[in-house]
């Protein structure tokens, strides 16, 4: 027969391993101390990379901090210990910081290497549970993340132990974003497939249309070369341009307006109809700063101008959206 599991039960124990894992976060934070800060001066003082390593579940964890670290600025990777035996110690050069994970300090993998690692001369810096651990006392810095109990009803299986690891590593990442003056623009350097990289990293000259894609017109154009121009072009808009500048705009929105006011469009030229002084944005603009003049002014498309004003594009939504801007 299947197992049931009684609702109360499942939600006591979702709750008392969450108060557990807090309670065993804030015990860490209490342990937050000068070996702390040893850490953090010791991988800015060191040219190469963190190298992370753990066994088990620490070795889940330490490949999270290692990429953490690495898309935050430090160049870091994640060295297997049991491989690390076998010839994946090269990866390791007097350059760079030893980062070790073992709650208790006494993972074999990780002691057989580390005599090893002190002798290239790389400064070893531990998050473990233990200070007087085999790790502990080879470590130049030591990251306590020692726990009251873990949350697993039988206090075995590592729960409370590695988030405390991973808050530790999150920790350690920010403080050094923070001391190399990390911004969101180098963020989105190491991200160029997100949201974020695309937000930060995309220009309007990225995305812009040019040229003859351009809808434009003159201002004594009439109304019905005018629409033709914006149909031809799809763009949804036409710019009426005077000596190189766009000194108007018509949108397909107003020609909704036009015909639903029944006003007779025979004989009109688009200096009558077009929006004077439209809004435009620079080609080294940020495609997500188009976005926002469009959304903040509720409309679909934008010109873009150069420095003296003159038009040299065009971007609407519909290019924001392909590019996932928006």
């Amino acid at each position: 027969m299947p197992l049931i599991a009684l609702p109360q039960r499942v939600r006591e124990l979702a709750e008392r391993t969450l108060d557990i894992e807090v309670s065993a976060l804030q015990t860490a934070r209490g342990h937050i101390d000068d070996d702390f800060v040893k850490a953090v001066q010791i991988i800015l003082s060191r040219p190469g990379r963190v190298v992370v390593a753990g066994m088990g579940k620490s070795g889940h964890v330490g490949r999270k901090i290692a990429a953490t670290l690495a898309s935050t600025g430090t160049p870091a990777l994640f060295m297997h210990p049991a491989e690390a035996s076998h010839g994946d110690l090269g990866m390791i050069t007097p350059a760079d910081v030893f980062l070790a994970l073992s709650n208790s300090g006494e993972s074999d993998e990780l002691n057989t290497i580390l005599p090893v690692i002190k002798r290239l001369g790389v400064p070893t810096i531990a998050i473990t549970g233990r200070r007087s651990s085999s790790l502990g006392r080879m470590a130049d810095a030591v990251l306590n993340s020692a726990v009251p109990a873990e949350a697993c009803p039988l206090n075995l299986a590592p729960t409370a132990s590695t988030t405390t690891q991973m808050a530790l590593g999150d920790a350690l990442a920010v403080a050094l974003l923070d001391a190399r003056g990390f911004q969101a623009e180098d963020f989105a350097r190491s991200h160029p497939g997100g949201t974020l990289g695309r937000r930060l990293l995309v220009h309007v000259r990225d995305l812009m249309r040019t040229g003859d894609a351009v809808p434009s017109v003159e201002p004594d154009c009439s109304f019905t070369v005018m629409l033709r121009e914006m149909t031809r072009k799809g763009l949804g808009f036409v710019a009426v341009v005077e000596s190189r500048q766009a000194v108007g705009i018509f949108t397909d929105g107003d020609l909704r307006r036009l015909i639903e006011s029944g006003d007779d469009l025979r004989g009109r030229m688009a200096r009558d109809v077009m929006h004077a002084n439209p809004r435009h944005v620079r080609a080294d603009a940020l495609a997500a700063e188009a976005a926002a003049v469009m959304e903040d002014h509720r409309i679909t498309s934008v010109l873009v101008a150069d420095d003296e004003d003159l038009l040299v594009g065009a971007l609407n939504a519909n290019d924001l959206m392909r590019a996932k801007v928006i």
